[in-house]
């Protein structure tokens, strides 16, 4: 990161932008977090996070990549586009156990401060709203059509319960297998039954014994979503809902081989037959843009947070994101933002609750900060600003 002036009327045009409308991005993130929705059934929260901007005059696309719950808002005609995404869904039962009100309300705050300076500085601001981020894979959809073709560079921040400039993630392929057997009474003729129960239970076995061989970073969790109906009815359904992760998608695709063998065996043992459907699209790892990270380093610590130290976070993947599809084709970065959460973690109702307290409230400011700032020194350095712009005429043309 080449050092800034000791003076940068850009820098802190952004920051005071951001800083006098702080009241009103506490108010956005505190309304998405009073009406949690679930993945691509966001429309309140969509509506939300687009009121602001729309205000401030930026163009508003709506059902961006065809998704009802998804927009992209324009501000600026500069030639280096910028994209801020702005996560908002919610987990079924927790409500926003993973502080996606905080992502929205602080992707607002940057993309306003940004607006501030877009004529001096060149750009072009692009707020997405992307939905379904826990279930789905928005931005993978998003991605696949079109809506980040222009964009030279994104970025977003999410909560945590530590600071992290250059945070990594899991690959990830979620899978639904359906069992189909034959119904029978349970008593008076089980042996003319196929029991899909049955082979639900012999993939489980299997998936457990294959744990042992799992290799460093894949993991498999998963859940029995139908199990039959009736105890004196040998089940003719049967199915079961999976997660896979691994460190990268070489791994992830063979993780997903030695699971498909356990989801076969299942069948094969009982004389069922079955089906794996893809439940999303499958997420890529993290693939954080360095220079961006260190340069959203140093504007963490210039506030007084301590991010933890570059050697450890490759060793610290923090779940898996749809954002990893996004910076496996261009640029972009999604660093951690600490919140008191009492020593909750993510996807903990304690967490949910602390998504609306006050160091929540101080991360959506400081989140909003932290992103626009990055982009400053971004579009001011020279070098930077090539190289970003190089790599988006390149995806252009392949």
């Amino acid at each position: 990161m080449s050092a800034a002036p000791a003076s940068n009327p850009a820098l802190e045009s952004v920051e005071q932008a951001v800083r006098r409308r702080g009241a009103e991005l506490v108010e956005l993130s505190h309304a998405i977090h009073a009406e949690p929705e679930l993945a691509f059934a966001e429309h309140r929260s969509c509506a939300k996070t687009q009121a602001l901007v729309a205000e401030r005059g930026f163009e508003i696309t709506a059902s961006a990549g065809g998704l009802d719950t998804a927009f992209r808002a324009d501000f600026g005609n500069g030639p280096l586009v910028v994209g801020v995404c702005a996560e908002y869904d919610a987990l079924p039962g927790i409500g926003h156990a993973c502080g996606h009100n905080i992502i929205a309300a602080a992707g607002v705050g940057a993309a306003l401060g940004l607006a501030e300076v877009a004529d001096e500085l060149g750009l072009k601001v692009a707020l997405l709203g992307t939905p379904a981020e826990e279930f789905g894979g928005g931005k993978a959809l998003m991605l696949q059509a079109g809506t980040f073709d222009d964009i030279a560079v994104a970025v977003m921040v999410h909560p945590g319960p530590i600071d992290m400039a250059g945070m990594r993630s899991l690959a990830l392929s979620e899978v639904t297998v359906h069992y189909r057997g034959r119904e029978s009474h349970a008593a008076v003729a089980p042996y003319q039954g196929v029991n899909a129960a049955d082979a639900a239970t012999v993939a489980q076995v299997a998936v457990g014994l294959l744990r042992q061989q799992l290799a460093p970073g894949q993991l498999v969790h998963g859940i029995v979503i139908d199990g039959g109906q009736a105890v004196n009815v040998i089940p003719g359904h049967a199915a079961l809902q999976y997660a896979m992760r691994a460190k990268d998608s070489d791994s992830l695709g063979e993780l997903r081989a030695k699971m498909v063998a356990c989801f076969a065996a299942g069948a094969l043992a009982t004389g069922c037959d079955y089906e794996i459907n893809d439940a999303a699209p499958a997420y890529a790892e993290l693939k954080p843009d360095q220079w961006l990270v260190e340069v959203c380093r140093e504007e963490m610590r210039r506030l007084g947070r301590h991010p933890v130290p570059a050697d450890t976070e490759a060793a610290m993947p923090v779940g898996s994101t749809d954002m990893g599809n996004v910076t496996q084709v261009l640029p972009g970065i999604h660093p951690m933002i600490g919140i008191d959460a009492g020593g909750a973690t993510v996807h903990q109702p304690g967490f949910a609750a602390a998504a609306a307290g006050a160091s929540a409230d101080r991360a959506v400011v400081e989140g909003a900060i932290i992103l626009a700032r990055s982009i400053v020194h971004l579009a001011q350095d020279q070098s930077q600003r090539e190289r970003v712009l190089s790599a988006r005429d390149r995806r252009a043309v392949s």
